[in-house]
């Protein structure tokens, strides 16, 4: 039998919502288009659903529908028997199908009922059927291959119609076999490790955020983050893994791997903030940048500019290596930060060597005569130009040790205090909170701002201090005082 589309029946379902977050927002519209498994026996159903709470003007002029039209409509608690019959023993299909499939999954969910389907996304159909295509949003398959609607654009219904049209010209394009050939390749459940629940396919998200993979006792094992976080996941398990150099450490870290966690962000910027987070705190053993360190102690070199002494003479400057967590009560000049007190200390070294600097005056190697300057161990080797025995001046030693430290000077924070970076759509902005080349967090709404400010800041950490001064050059930042 040649089945038009797929030989199972399938629902091509469209939702309307009063946002992007499934866990808070709810549905205001479902359409839907029901056909069976030889594609005949079309039938068409929809539906306004009151969503209990108002929907955002942004919402309201993308889909024309306003509070006042469902302030009527049936809640989804009185629909979703009727719905749950409508979608049941059919392949789900939706454009960027993982959004319509969460928030019924949710909706559902709160009822205390289990909703569960092979997803379909046509999205990825088109990009699995029409490879060369560079845009395969709706209105982009609305152009390329001509649908035609009569009822309003952003409308379930209407929408849901319009993906039956794709279909149905992907089919008179390329011929029912490589449709069905291309949807069975989309809908194959991914291969998970044996100790992992299949089930968790369906919870995975399609959008911005960190995920966490845990091994025995609730072991960080890996941190990760991804603007689609349920493809990035999968990656680490199909065909993309075992095509990697590492994939030896691919396969240590599926057998090791006992529970799947996950954070999403409003986000890439988000998403990039809490990875680093949470590097920092859980130092997962298979993360390359956490991984096989010895000395983790992030350190700086401070060095107090002391007024001249009082016989004239300049005084040697003398660096001190404080770690990053007393910076705080630092009196002088900060160098670094630097990975580890080893790094540190082999800049350091290398700066000695380079300019001939004098480690006795640094107070680096003890005099051989007590209350006296004598030559140092490496005036001898020609390594030190003699600063220790009058040949250079104090004052000129100090300049080419500081002169030789600049590059390395910790940067101010360059604002008055916190600032914030908007991110996520207009009816879900978050603020990201940073200062100090700290990230503080984020806050949904400015109310929660001076708690935030109000709590204690996270501990000075290197990476994070290099994110934020590349991300605070590609954002508008508002200053928060």
């Amino acid at each position: 039998m040649n089945h038009r589309f797929y030989p199972a029946p399938l629902v091509l379902l469209d939702l309307e919502t009063t946002g992007a977050k499934p866990a808070s927002d709810r549905i205001t519209e479902i359409g839907l288009v029901q056909i069976n498994a030889e594609g005949e026996g079309i039938a068409t159903w929809s539906n306004l659903v009151n969503p209990c709470q108002s929907i955002p003007p942004f919402i309201q002029e993308l889909t024309g529908i306003d509070n006042a039209m469902v302030a009527d409509a049936p809640t989804f608690a009185q629909l979703a028997d009727q719905v749950l019959e409508k979608l049941q023993g059919r392949v789900f299909v939706a454009h960027n199908a993982r959004f319509d499939y969460t928030f019924l999954r949710n909706e559902f969910k709160r009822l205390g009922m289990t909703f569960r389907a092979k997803v379909l996304c046509t999205v990825q159909l088109s990009r699995k059927l029409y490879p060369d295509e560079f845009k395969h949003s709706l209105d982009a398959l609305i152009a390329r291959h001509g649908l035609q609607y009569h009822g309003e654009r952003h409308r379930a219904l209407t929408d849901a119609e319009l993906i039956y049209q794709f279909l149905n010209a992907a089919v008179q394009d390329l011929g029912a076999a490589r449709v069905h050939e291309a949807i069975d390749e989309l809908i194959r459940p991914p291969a998970l490790p044996p100790q992992i629940d299949e089930k968790i396919i369906d919870y995975l998200p399609d959008t911005a955020g960190v995920y966490i993979f845990y091994g025995e006792g609730d072991e960080p094992l890996f941190v990760g983050s991804n603007s689609n976080l349920r493809r990035r996941v999968l990656q680490h398990f199909g065909k993309h893994a075992s095509s990697k150099a590492q994939d030896g450490q691919a396969a240590m870290l599926a057998l090791a791997l006992r529970r799947i966690d996950w954070v999403e962000t409003s986000g890439d910027l988000g998403s990039a903030l809490l990875e680093r987070q949470l590097l920092s705190q859980l130092r997962p053993r298979f993360n390359p940048s956490t991984r096989g360190k010895v000395d983790q102690t992030q350190s700086v070199w401070e060095i107090v500019l002391p007024e001249p002494g009082s016989d004239g003479i300049d005084v040697p400057l003398q660096p001190k290596l404080i770690p990053l967590s007393e910076i705080a009560n630092a009196r002088g000049d900060l160098f670094g930060p630097f990975r580890s007190a080893r790094e540190a200390q082999n800049v350091l070294n290398r700066i000695i060597k380079g300019q001939g600097l004098c480690r006795q005056l640094l107070g680096l190697e003890k005099s051989r005569k007590a209350q006296q300057i004598s030559p140092c161990n490496a005036l001898s080797q020609g390594e030190c130009r003699g600063a220790c025995v009058g040949r250079e001046a104090i004052s000129l030693h100090n300049a080419r040790l500081l002169a030789s430290l600049a590059k390395h000077k910790l940067a101010d924070w360059p604002y008055a205090g916190a600032i914030g970076i908007c991110e996520g759509p207009e009816w879900a902005q978050v603020l990201h909170v940073m200062d100090q080349w700290t990230y503080l967090g984020q806050v949904n709404d400015q109310s929660e701002l001076a708690d935030l400010l109000a709590a204690p800041y996270p501990a000075y950490d290197l990476d994070m201090a290099k994110l934020i001064r590349s991300e605070i050059k590609k954002h508008p930042v508002q200053l928060l005082v």
